[in-house]
């Protein structure tokens, strides 16, 4: 499903669908936040990927209002189901509001079977027939879903029907609850079709079980690639100085790096506006060679500290 896409950069609409997020400087790139403006600036940023090549795109449930963007937009293009692989995600409900301060939550999580029959109903509602892969959003080893019999049950009905199922993990241990994924069953088949995970020049310490995902035939989708913003606005030194030797910007190479790795079928830009996107974009044309990303190796951080600091950046 999208491991033979020539362009291999996705968008993710986490920062367009919604006011607040966590990425670093995401309030000085919206400017406007009425749902009119961030529609019209979602639309747009989706234009520059479609022009650039893009093909596949990435939505939530808890993404605000993305779904609701990406599927006017896709009527106001008149693009046909299959023109684009569309994917979303269920698990997490959002419950800012619209609002960005003094918000306790903005977004819950609930993996049970009546939280799936709702959103994939919601989902279904706003992309019908352009719905290719449906994940189960932020699957950690505290959650129960991946023994939930109703839910994968559920779920194994979605996948024969047409749609590839999918989860998302986050964490420290996004190695093990991708081991256990693979060995979930349903009606005699695997029922995962892909994984999408946190991979970047910080944390890394999936990699070897996302190379096994891809052995065995699942889509692996990285997310997360910029580390919310850590590798563009604040970019270290050992990646700002490789950047300026290839003359190039620490976002495409911060992406490129993450291009680079032979498991990595889909990596997805965060972008929130144009002029993001056309930069992240020209980390497909950018060759690295072992010496360059060796060069970036001290950037790596134990997984712990990587999550710990995540979880403690504002939403903005």
């Amino acid at each position: 499903m999208i491991a033979a896409f020539a362009n291999r950069l996705g968008l993710g609409l986490a920062a367009l669908g919604r006011p607040g997020y966590m990425n670093l400087g995401h309030a000085a790139d919206l400017g406007d936040t009425s749902a009119q403006a961030m529609e019209l600036r979602c639309h747009q940023v989706l234009d520059a990927a479609l022009a650039g090549g893009v093909r596949y795109v990435d939505a939530a449930r808890s993404y605000g209002r993305a779904e609701e963007f990406l599927a006017s937009w896709l009527a106001s293009r008149k693009l046909e189901p299959g023109a684009i692989v569309v994917g979303s995600k269920w698990g997490y409900t959002y419950t800012a509001g619209w609002r960005v301060d003094a918000v306790e939550q903005h977004e819950v999580k609930d993996h049970s079977l009546a939280t799936l029959r709702r959103q994939l109903g919601e989902t279904r509602a706003l992309l019908g027939a352009h719905l290719s892969l449906y994940q189960i959003h932020s699957v950690t080893p505290e959650s129960a879903v991946l023994g939930d019999r109703g839910v994968l049950d559920e779920l194994a009905r979605l996948r024969d029907s047409g749609v590839t199922v999918g989860l998302t993990v986050s964490g420290p241990r996004q190695a093990e609850v991708l081991e256990r994924a693979l060995a979930v069953e349903a009606n005699g088949a695997r029922l995962f079709g892909c994984v999408a995970a946190t991979w970047n020049l910080h944390e890394r310490s999936c990699g070897r079980a996302l190379a096994d995902a891809h052995r065995a035939g699942l889509g692996v989708i990285v997310k997360e690639a910029m580390a919310n913003g850590r590798l563009a606005r604040q970019a270290p030194a050992p990646l700002a100085d490789a950047a300026r030797a290839l003359a190039t910007t620490p976002d495409a190479l911060a992406l490129a790096a993450v291009l680079a790795q032979p498991w990595a079928d889909v990596v997805l830009s965060g972008a929130a506006t144009v002029d993001q996107l056309v930069s992240n974009l020209n980390a497909t044309q950018l060759p690295l060679d072992a010496a360059t990303l060796a060069s970036l190796d001290p950037l790596v951080e134990d997984p712990a500290r990587y999550w710990s600091a995540r979880s403690a950046l504002p939403w903005n």
